[in-house]
């Protein structure tokens, strides 16, 4: 029997972009597909099938828009089209020449996989190999000259989107000599990657739920585990023993037998023993072996190297994106800091991981809706207008879009801001006070609210079963949080109802003043909206039995793994009793609390299984930690604690 796993994987696999409509003669009617075996400057060739308008000819020239990706080009073969061409329906009649690769190692391309492949810094890839300033060289010499010729030269992101597109320039007819790039979570990264000494044809980017480092994306929180992934590992840790249009990793999905992913894992105990699934997995083990921040993640990381962009940028991603919240924040506050005076955009709508690229009519996320057509509205009126604009346009950057397009998730619309965070922006600070009070004025540094944290009694991410197994957590990012705040171990601190609607807007900060019995916890912070008793169901209700009566909704959260308190390089037990200050950002926002609502913070330290269990015990690495590690301890949670917020008046 094939487990639930293997089927949402590769549902969402074998596509170019996530799950696409139902099929129509528009691409066979108005596109030719031709498939290409495009040569690196090392030789090795990768799979790559473009889209031609019929209609191009030398009179009538078409822009590129391309997408890389590691999760699949399909379907193969040159009479073998795709239901949908491009990020949208919009720019499909639009009209472009639309590429997708195969990155290397993956499918039909040559090469090796590498997970996040590190960037090259300019000295190694200039000087051993006439490379990024020498690209016209490069791509005449690429077939035959290999690595052996160069030993001194690695190929990167960056460096195989260079030789993609000056390829592309030379040998498909009727471009206009412009090119554009979008991707959605990995393929995302890859167009994050591209920017580094990126191609000068390269006008337009549009890195879109990007994966921006997986110490803090997607694998990781803060150094925290993100257990819920452990099913996602084949993907990610097999290589494919050459060019294949077979999902070469499914006999290695685990099939769990039940459709309780809680369960399943909870019964799984410690980390060490995934390796009865995974002990050929090299992600996984390369997981395993590097449980700190140390140089395998921070070369894998894009961040560090976004300087000097010379493309235009669009980073889109969605606020309630269980995957990929941390990237396209970090991506356009680092393009904006390194690359002052570049055209850089953000938008940011009320969307899980991606959610942006199908329109569902009624756009809810969890419990909560937003409005309709909202995932139209952008594709039309934000992204077929920024590629338009630098693709086919002017390019000036004079697009009538603003620097940040971000939807309001409390008032539920749209706002536009000429920077972000906005300058307008107010710290306002709240104390976590003994008496359960979410309060303005300071809490008493002795007063303190404690609780038992027990990793055997985890507190679960979700009350939903259906989502604690497959490809992400989902729903959870907004969903319903009585279910935790009524337990024991789990403290809640909240205002008195507002008086007056209040807009958080930018950054959050938890400031935590933290003690325990233990040597080692997480701390998890979870900022909910409180609605009013009187708050009446919408009529697209998904699921029946909640009501938004008092519904406690996660509007932001994040988990910090004590031990990387100081350094996610270096860390340290805590002394135990010991006042400790665990100190670390959550993700920004713009909410709006409606009168009569309330503030509400939550904090526990499990946060099962969206995150693994810390033993509490300190361990040199939780991955390796056995079962008599895990033992209870005391929290506390001391009144001088205090939240910082940004708001908007």
């Amino acid at each position: 029997m094939k487990s639930l796993t293997y089927t949402l994987l590769v549902s969402l696999l074998l596509t170019p972009a996530f799950a696409q409509p139902p099929a129509s003669g528009f691409v066979r009617d108005n596109y030719q597909k031709v498939e290409y075996k495009i040569p690196m400057r090392d030789g090795t060739k990768l799979h790559t099938a473009v889209y031609v308008p019929k209609d191009a000819s030398e009179t009538n020239r078409y822009p590129f828009l391309m997408q890389r990706t590691c999760y699949s080009v399909a379907p193969y073969g040159p009479e073998a089209y795709a239901q949908q061409l491009g990020p949208s329906r919009t720019l499909e009649r639009d009209k472009y020449i639309f590429v997708y690769q195969d990155v290397r190692g993956r499918w039909m391309s040559e090469g090796t996989w590498t997970n996040m492949t590190p960037n090259v810094p300019d000295a190694v890839t200039r000087n051993d190999f006439p490379g990024k300033t020498s690209a016209r060289k490069a791509s005449k010499t690429a077939e035959k000259d290999t690595r052996n010729d160069f030993p001194g030269y690695a190929p990167d992101e960056s460096s195989d989107t260079y030789d993609t597109i000056e390829w592309l320039l030379k040998n498909v007819k009727f471009n206009n000599g412009r090119v554009g790039q979008w991707g959605i979570s990995y393929p995302g990264f890859y167009t994050a990657a591209s920017l580094p000494d990126a191609h000068p044809a390269l006008k337009a980017a549009s890195p879109q739920a990007p994966v921006g480092d997986f110490f803090f994306d997607d694998f990781h929180h803060n150094g925290a585990f993100i257990q819920a992934y452990l099913f996602t590992y084949p993907v990610f840790g097999i290589q494919t023993g050459g060019p294949t249009s077979q999902p070469w990793f499914a006999p290695a999905f685990i099939n769990t037998g039940t459709k309780d992913g809680f369960q399943w894992q909870y019964d799984l105990g410690p980390l060490k023993n995934v390796d009865k699934y995974y002990k050929d997995n090299f992600f996984w083990q390369e997981t395993v072996e590097h449980p700190n921040y140390d140089e395998f993640w921070q070369k894998r990381s894009i961040i560090p190297h976004l300087k000097n962009i010379r493309t235009a940028v669009m980073t889109v991603g969605g606020w309630f994106d269980a995957e990929d919240l941390y990237g396209p924040l970090t991506i356009y506050k680092t393009i904006e800091k390194n690359s002052p005076g570049q055209y850089n955009t953000l938008v940011m709508g009320p969307f899980g991981h991606g959610r942006w690229s199908q329109e569902t009519g009624h756009t809810l996320h969890s419990n909560i809706y937003f409005g309709d057509s909202i995932a139209t509205f952008y594709q039309r009126n934000i992204e077929a207008k920024f590629f338009n604009h630098f693709l086919k346009g002017p390019g000036d950057g004079k697009t009538g879009l603003p620097e940040a397009y971000l939807f309001d998730t409390g008032k539920k619309e749209w706002k536009t801001f000429a920077k972000w965070p906005a300058a307008e922006a107010q710290t306002m600070t709240f104390s976590l006070t003994e008496n359960g009070k979410l309060q303005t004025e300071n809490g008493k540094p002795e007063g303190f609210s404690e609780f038992i944290s027990d990793p055997m009694k985890p507190v679960p991410y979700t009350e939903d079963i259906t989502t604690t197994q497959g490809f992400t957590p989902f729903n959870y990012m907004s969903e319903d949080q009585r279910f935790a705040g009524r337990r024991p171990d789990v403290l809640v601190f909240q205002t008195e109802p507002l008086t007056d609607d209040l807009t958080l807007g930018g950054e959050i900060t938890a400031r935590l003043k933290v003690s325990t019995t233990g040597t080692d916890a997480d701390w998890v912070v979870k900022l909910l909206d409180v609605y009013p008793p009187d708050e009446p169901n919408h009529p697209y209700m998904p699921h029946k039995n909640i009501t938004l009566s008092n519904y406690q909704q996660m509007v932001r959260s994040e988990a910090m793994r004590g031990r990387f308190r100081n350094s996610f390089e270096k860390p340290e037990p805590f002394e135990p009793g010991k006042v400790t200050d665990v100190t670390f950002r959550l993700q920004d926002v713009l909410h709006t609390f409606k009168k009569g609502h309330r503030l509400m913070i939550q904090v526990q330290s499990t946060w099962f299984p969206l995150i693994d269990r810390n033993p509490q015990t300190f361990v040199p690495n939780i991955f390796k930690a056995d079962a008599a590690d895990f033992q209870k301890a005391t929290h506390r949670v001391y009144s001088n604690s205090t939240i910082d917020v940004q708001v908007l008046k």
